[in-house]
């Protein structure tokens, strides 16, 4: 993973004026040939999938066809051909003088608050992703007259706010973080963009750059490489007018407050260096709540699979990655999901983990632990079962962004009283407010109605999971994805501001997005009918990569046909 030659200042300079240049003409460009831009993009990004995850996958040291083998295409091609699909969703309904959203869309929960449907979006939606939903919960007070006039409001008669050069600095994790935020300063602000990649995938600059060559040609986009100071510089520089960040808290601070000595008087005085407008997504730490119920054998492989894969997706180099499963004291079947997870994680091949100071950081998550279960090939991952919910030890405290995963019990004489303090625990111990889970059997669900809705309305995370990791609203597009609001630059948390939301919706609070607790050919026995077998980003998913290629070639083509050869592995997963 050596990284591309850091460009100089010159070439910083450069490709900001570049960006300044272009930056009239983009902000004025007609929405139908915003529209052809997009749909040139699809077919660009098929014509460099293959050997773009191939080459994501040298470099993270995993082999392809196996079990880690759909990841990068999911997280990759898949999720920016989603992306682009979604704007043009959006965008051919206000071309064609529709409403981005029918009212329909737009109720109001038990809460009183207004939420918008998002997902399923379109009928093929409803198809491939058969029983996934997402909703968006609008911030107090906002109508659902104003929710849904909200939506692309920007391409209906208001126009872009502050258009500008933006400055996106890109994650090295994901492959597709970088070009969402792209899409989204390109889109949603109507900003022109230089981006920096981050040195840990600065190698998929090549595949990006012919992407999208149109918006280099055209001077609406700028590639530039280096490390830490060379966004720096660019933060800093005149001519940007905003900055994107996905990273760390620490790389914001040092950006907005500085380095040194001087650098916390600042912060405390409310001084920054950086005054223009910063967006960021910055992590945290990320709970799976597990409600008691009566699960069969199946439903604690199942869900331990996907605890695991949560877990162990990107060798936990994610910052939705789940750090910690909370558990109820008095669930009879704890112990029993304990084992299956145990069992899953030794039935996975080893991996590396790629990402700089990854064994310190497991070591200090670690630390102070006497039940720690080294698991899986070459220590694939630590699960520390003693977790102290009041102690104060670095896995409640700090992201490990690794490979190691704690377990809380918290007490609750019933299942609502659990909820309840486990929502607590998760707002008011874990710093972090990027994303959080709930797993819950249908018929606790149902029974128990009115204790999980306050439990998914209370959790304050920008994205809530219902049987599935949150991670899927990174993937949906429609989602919004960021951290739930609140967080200043002063405390930063996990970050300010949303990105994808291919609706363009305003006034966001948080994503919901849910999925069946039970594959289809088990649902069905139950009364519960859906046509979604087990998701191919599972890392138990035998199918998993050729369902994932498939998908992706799907999204590019739009070809009824190749909705057989999905199914086909869909189902041998």
């Amino acid at each position: 993973m050596t990284p591309l030659i850091a460009s100089t200042i010159e070439q910083c300079d450069a490709a900001v004026d570049a960006a300044r240049s272009g930056a009239a003409s983009w902000a004025t460009l007609p929405l139908g040939e915003r529209i052809d831009l997009l749909e040139q993009l699809l077919p660009r990004i098929m014509a460099e999938a293959e050997e773009m995850v191939a080459h994501t996958q040298r470099c993270k040291g995993i082999e392809r066809g196996g079990a880690w083998g759909s990841e990068d295409w999911l997280s990759g091609p898949w999720a920016f051909m989603q992306g682009v699909a979604g704007l043009l969703t959006t965008l051919r309904r206000v071309h064609k003088g529709a409403p981005p959203l029918s009212p329909s869309k737009a109720t109001q929960n038990s809460s009183g608050r207004t939420v918008v449907e998002v997902f399923p979006a379109t009928r093929m939606d409803s198809l491939l992703l058969n029983g996934y939903r997402a909703e968006v919960v609008m911030s107090p007070g906002i109508s659902a007259a104003d929710a849904l006039g909200s939506a692309a409001a920007v391409y209906r008669g208001r126009g872009f706010a502050k258009p500008g050069v933006e400055l996106v600095l890109g994650a090295g994790n994901v492959g597709a973080i970088a070009v969402l935020d792209i899409l989204y300063s390109l889109y949603a602000k109507g900003s022109v963009v230089v981006v920096k990649m981050s040195p840990v995938n600065d190698y998929l600059s090549a595949y990006l750059e012919r992407i999208f060559g149109e918006f280099i040609t055209r001077g609406w986009l700028r590639f530039v490489h280096g490390g830490a100071d060379i966004g720096q510089y660019l933060a800093h520089h005149p001519d940007i007018d905003s900055v994107h960040i996905t990273g760390s808290s620490l790389t914001f601070d040092s950006l907005v407050w500085g380095s040194g000595p001087d650098a916390a008087e600042r912060k405390k005085s409310h001084t920054p260096l950086l005054t223009k407008p910063i967006t960021s997504e910055l992590g945290g730490i990320s709970p799976i709540i597990v409600a008691p119920g009566e699960w069969d054998d199946a439903d604690l492989q199942f869900q331990a699979e996907q605890i695991v894969t949560s877990k162990l997706n990107n060798a936990g180099h994610n910052c939705i990655a789940t750090q910690l499963v909370i558990l109820p004291e008095s669930w009879a079947q704890a112990d029993a999901l304990l084992d299956r997870i145990r069992a899953v994680v030794e039935s996975l091949p080893a991996r590396p983990s790629y990402y700089h100071g990854s064994q310190d950081r497991m070591s200090a998550a670690v630390a102070g632990h006497s039940a720690v279960e080294p698991l899986g090939a070459k220590a694939l991952c630590s699960l520390v079962t003693d977790v102290d919910p009041h102690g104060a030890q670095s896995l409640i405290t700090a992201e490990v962004f690794a490979g190691v995963l704690g377990v809380v019990r918290l007490p609750g004489a019933t299942t609502a009283e659990f909820l309840a303090n486990a929502v607590a625990f998760a707002n008011d111990v874990l710093p972090g407010t990027l994303g959080a889970s709930i797993f819950v059997d249908p018929a606790t669900a149902t029974r128990e109605r009115a204790a999980v809705e306050k439990a998914v309305a209370d959790l304050r995370y920008g994205s809530v999971g219902v049987n599935v990791w949150s991670a899927l609203s990174f993937l949906l597009a429609y989602t919004p994805w960021g951290a739930f609001p609140g967080n200043s630059a002063g405390d930063i948390g996990s970050g300010i501001g949303f990105v994808h939301n291919a609706f363009l919706l305003e006034g966001i609070e948080k994503s919901v997005v849910t999925m069946p607790f039970r594959p289809m050919h088990r649902a069905a026995f139950r009364g519960h009918l859906h046509l979604s077998p087990k998701s191919p980003f599972f890392v138990t998913n035998k199918t998993g990569e050729i369902t994932a290629r498939r998908l992706t070639a799907y999204l590019a083509s739009g070809k009824i046909s190749a909705l057989v050869g999905i199914f086909a592995s869909a189902l041998r997963g």
